[in-house]
C-alpha cells in the first residue's frame, strides 16, 4: 500500500498491523531531501544546536566536535537499547516501523533519503527487529525500543526474518543490504517519538473493535437464550438520548434480532415486564464503549499522522535561516490518554458479558436448567466456566488502573514528567485475550441457552452462527472436558468469525 506521510487513515493503519507492506509515496522525496539539506547547513554553520552537536537529556550544554558527530549518533544508539522483557509481537513491531516511517518522511526530522530507504526497505523485505518490550515511560520518546529498532539498522541487535531470530549484521547482509553510518541527528530521530506506545495502543484498538462487534453477537444470542425483549432496542428509545454509538449499537442488536422466531414464542405470554441490565441496556453500555473508542482512534490516527521528533528542523526558505527548534512532541501524553480509554472498553465489554453468562447459568433469573445442564446435580454444566468468565473479569478491572495518572521522574530530573503511555499502550493486548475468553464462554452458554428452545429457532444471522459453533462443539448433555470448548469457542471470536457471520455491524472508521 503507498503510505502518504501526514495522511493515512484508519484503515491503512489496520491494513498495516494486518500484513500489508507500506510504500512511501515518492511526493514526500524532495521535503526528506531538503530537510537533511538543513542539518548540513547547520553542521556546517558550528553554532550548538541540541541533538546534533550537543549531549543529550541533562547532558545537552556539552558541546560535541565535528569529527565525533558520527561517533556521537552511534553511542546514543547503543547506549538506549535498554529494554528488557520478552520482545514485541512482529505485527505490532511492524506497524510502529510504518508509523516511524511516516514520521520522518514528512520532512521535519533531518534524516537522509538513504536512512529512510533502509527503514522501508526492513518493511519490504520482512526484516523485523527483535525489541524487548519494556523500557519506555512515553516521553523523549520510546527511546529504549526505538533504540532497539534503530539498532539493527546499524547492523547490532538482532532481528527476526522467516520467523527465526538472526543477527542483525546478518539479516541486512542475506537481504542485500549494507548497515548504515548514522549522520548528524539521525540516531536521535530514530530513537524520538511515540511510535512503540502508538503501534501497541492501535494494535488494541483495532482488537478492541472486533470484539465490541463479536459483543453484540454474543449478546443478542444470550439474550435469545434467556428470551430476552427486543423492545429495549426500539430506535425511539435512543433517538431522545441523541449518543450515537448508543443509536448505532441499538440499531445493530435490532437487525442481528429480526425474524427470531424464539422471541416470537413469548412476545404474548411472557410475564415479565423488565430484562436485567446486562440485557435491556446492551444499547447504552456498548454504545458508550463504541464512542469511547471511537474518540480514541481519532486521537491515535492524529498521533500517527504527526511528527513527534525532537527537535524539529524547518529548513530556510526565500533566504531564512534553517532552524532547529526544540519542543515536547515526544510527550505520549494524547496516546496515555487514549490507552486509557481502551482499556476502560475492554473492560466494560469484558463485564457486561459475564454478567449476562452469569444471568444464563442462574436458573431463577434465566428460566433455564440450572448452570446449562439437562441433568443439573448429577452434572455441574456451566458453572465453573462462569467462574473463569469473573476471574478473567476482575483480571482486567485490576489492568484497566490508568496509566496516565502516573509518573515518574528520570534522567536526573531533566524529564521530571511522563506519560507512562507504553505501559499504557503495552498492558492492552492481554486484556484483548481476556475479553476474546469472556465472550468465548459467552457464546458456549448462549448457544446451549436456546439448545433448550428447540424447535424454535432465532435469526438468520444467529442461526448461522450457533452453526458455526456446533460444527466445532455439541451440545453440553452430560459433563465432559470443558477446556476444548471453551479453546474452540474462543478462536471464533478472536478469528473475527463471528463478526463476518454477524454481517455490517458498526465500526470506527
Amino acid at each position: 500500500m503507498i503510505l502518504s506521510p501526514g495522511a493515512v487513515g484508519y484503515a491503512g493503519w489496520r491494513a498495516i498491523y494486518s500484513g500489508a507492506t507500506p510504500r512511501l509515496d515518492p511526493a514526500c522525496h524532495p521535503a526528506i531531501a531538503e530537510s537533511a539539506a538543513a542539518v548540513a547547513r547547520i553542521v556546517a554553520n558550528g553554532a550548538p544546536v541540541y541533538g546534533i552537536n550537543t549531549g543529550f537529556g541533562k547532558l545537552a550544554s556539552v558541546r560535541i566536535h565535528a569529527e565525533d558527530l558520527a561517533t556521537l549518533q552511534r553511542n546514543i544508539v547503543l547506549s538506549h537499547a535498554a529494554g528488557v522483557g520478552d520482545p514485541m509481537p512482529v505485527p505490532v513491531a511492524r506497524l510502529m516501523m510504518a508509523l516511524k516511517l511516516a514520521s520522518l518522511a514528512q520532512g521535519a526530522s533531518g534524516v537522509r533519503p538513504e536512512t529512510i530507504a533502509l527503514l522501508e526497505a526492513l518493511l519490504a523485505k520482512g526484516l523485523t527487529p527483535l525489541v524487548p518490550a519494556q523500557g519506555s515511560v512515553g516521553a523523549s520518546g520510546d527511546l529504549a525500543p526505538l533504540a532497539h529498532m534503530a539498532a539493527t539498522m546499524i547492523g547490532v541487535g538482532e532481528m527476526i526474518v522467516d520467523g527465526a531470530v538472526v543477527p542483525a549484521d546478518r539479516g541486512l547482509e542475506h537481504a542485500g543490504l549494507i548497515p548504515l553510518s548514522l549522520g548528524p541527528k539521525e540516531g536521535l530521530a530514530l530513537l524520538n517519538g511515540t511510535q512503540f506506545s502508538t503501534a501497541y495502543a492501535l494494535a488494541a484498538l483495532f482488537e478492541a473493535e472486533r470484539l465490541y462487534r463479536s459483543a453484540l453477537v454474543t449478546g443478542i444470542v444470550a439474550t435469545e437464550a434467556a428470551k430476552g425483549s427486543d423492545a429495549p432496542f426500539d430506535p425511539r428509545i435512543h433517538a431522545l438520548r441523541r449518543h450515537r454509538g448508543q443509536i448505532d449499537t441499538a440499531d445493530a442488536l435490532r437487525r442481528l434480532m429480526e425474524g427470531s422466531a424464539i422471541r416470537a414464542s413469548h412476545r404474548i405470554d411472557d410475564a415479565r415486564v423488565q430484562d436485567p441490565y446486562c440485557l435491556r441496556c446492551q444499547p447504552q453500555v456498548m454504545g458508550a464503549v463504541l464512542d469511547l473508542l471511537r474518540q480514541a482512534a481519532a486521537t491515535l490516527v492524529t498521533e500517527a499522522n504527526g511528527v513527534s521528533d525532537n527537535p524539529l528542523i524547518f529548513a530556510g526558505v526565500d533566504g531564512a535561516s534553517d532552524e532547529a527548534l526544540s519542543g515536547g512532541n515526544f510527550h505520549a501524553e494524547p496516546v496515555a490518554f487514549a490507552a486509557d480509554m481502551i482499556a476502560l472498553a475492554l473492560c466494560e465489554i469484558g463485564s457486561l458479558a459475564e454478567r449476562r453468562i452469569a444471568m444464563l447459568v442462574d436458573p431463577a433469573l434465566s428460566g433455564l436448567p440450572a448452570f446449562l445442564t439437562p441433568k443439573p446435580g448429577l452434572n455441574s454444566g456451566f458453572m465453573i466456566p462462569q467462574v473463569t468468565a469473573a476471574a478473567l473479569v476482575s483480571e482486567n478491572k485490576q489492568r484497566a488502573y490508568l496509566a496516565s495518572v502516573d509518573s515518574i521522574p528520570t534522567s536526573a530530573n531533566q524529564e521530571d514528567h511522563v506519560s507512562m503511555a507504553a505501559h499504557g499502550a503495552r498492558r492492552l493486548m492481554p486484556m484483548v485475550a481476556n475479553v476474546d475468553a469472556i465472550l468465548g464462554i459467552e457464546l458456549l452458554a448462549a448457544a446451549q441457552g436456546c439448545d433448550f428452545h428447540a424447535p424454535f429457532t432465532s435469526s438468520a444471522p444467529v442461526e448461522a452462527i450457533r452453526a458455526a459453533l456446533r460444527r466445532r462443539v455439541p451440545t453440553l448433555i452430560d459433563d465432559r472436558h470443558m477446556a476444548p470448548d471453551m479453546a474452540a469457542a474462543t478462536d471464533l471470536v478472536a478469528t473475527g468469525a463471528l463478526v463476518t457471520l454477524a454481517g455490517v455491524l458498526p465500526g470506527l472508521d
